[in-house]
């Protein structure tokens, strides 16, 4: 899959970033896996890439090569760890950080199910995660709000650790949909963007607290 970025997303800023104290941070999703093929909840499931997941963390590393990464973080997952160890190779960062904030929704009683047979499983949980994530929680899992919280902490405190750097983070689409809809306001069924795999979504992180810069690439709702 071939994907188009603004200019402004790969911009070389860091001379400006460090005059600044602004730590520009581009957060990644994994790569395609055999779950994202059938569509199925993955959670905290170990899954690895398959051979289109690798080809998809190697095209987001060779744009990711052009920024100028200090560091890369990534969730403790397979699938996390080895896109993040190939943005990281690509961009001669020597050290992968793995942070816990980063890890994928816990999709409880949902994990591995299709949507129909979440919808199926429990028809009001699901239709609170589908319209409303502020009161969303997966059936012996975890609520959508906590994993809001984590990540936006997630993205704060990499932020406090590289202000005038430029950094990637790797993570899972549910994660970072949940942080563009808490930073735009979004509580309704739009809080689904668009994310797809290998794609990145750019934010800035100072002082002042943390911003949205630009969309991830895409048309996966998965």
């Amino acid at each position: 899959m071939t994907m188009s970025y603004p200019t402004q997303l790969l911009r070389p800023s860091a001379i400006t970033e460090r005059a600044l104290g602004v730590c520009r941070l581009y957060v990644v999703r994994h790569g395609t896996t055999t779950m994202n093929v059938e569509n199925r909840y993955r959670g905290r499931r170990d899954i690895p890439l398959d051979a289109q997941g690798y080809q998809d963390a190697v095209d987001a590393a060779r744009l990711l090569s052009k920024v100028g990464l200090t560091a890369v973080y990534t969730g403790p997952l397979r699938r996390t760890i080895a896109t993040a160890q190939i943005i990281a190779d690509e961009a001669r960062v020597p050290d992968l950080r793995i942070l816990h904030g980063l890890n994928n929704v816990d999709y409880g009683a949902w994990e591995g199910m299709t949507a129909d047979e979440a919808m199926m499983y429990d028809p009001v949980a699901f239709g609170l995660y589908r319209t409303s994530p502020s009161r969303a929680a997966c059936p012996l899992g975890e609520r959508l709000s906590d994993a809001q919280d984590r990540m936006i902490g997630a993205l704060q405190l990499i932020g406090s650790r590289h202000l005038g750097e430029t950094v990637a983070a790797v993570t899972h689409a549910v994660m970072i949909r949940l942080a563009v809809a808490r930073l735009n306001g979004v509580d309704a069924e739009s809080w689904r963007i668009p994310v797809g795999r290998g794609s990145l979504c750019g934010f800035e992180i100072d002082a002042a607290g943390t911003r949205l810069t630009d969309l991830p690439a895409g048309s996966d709702v998965d």
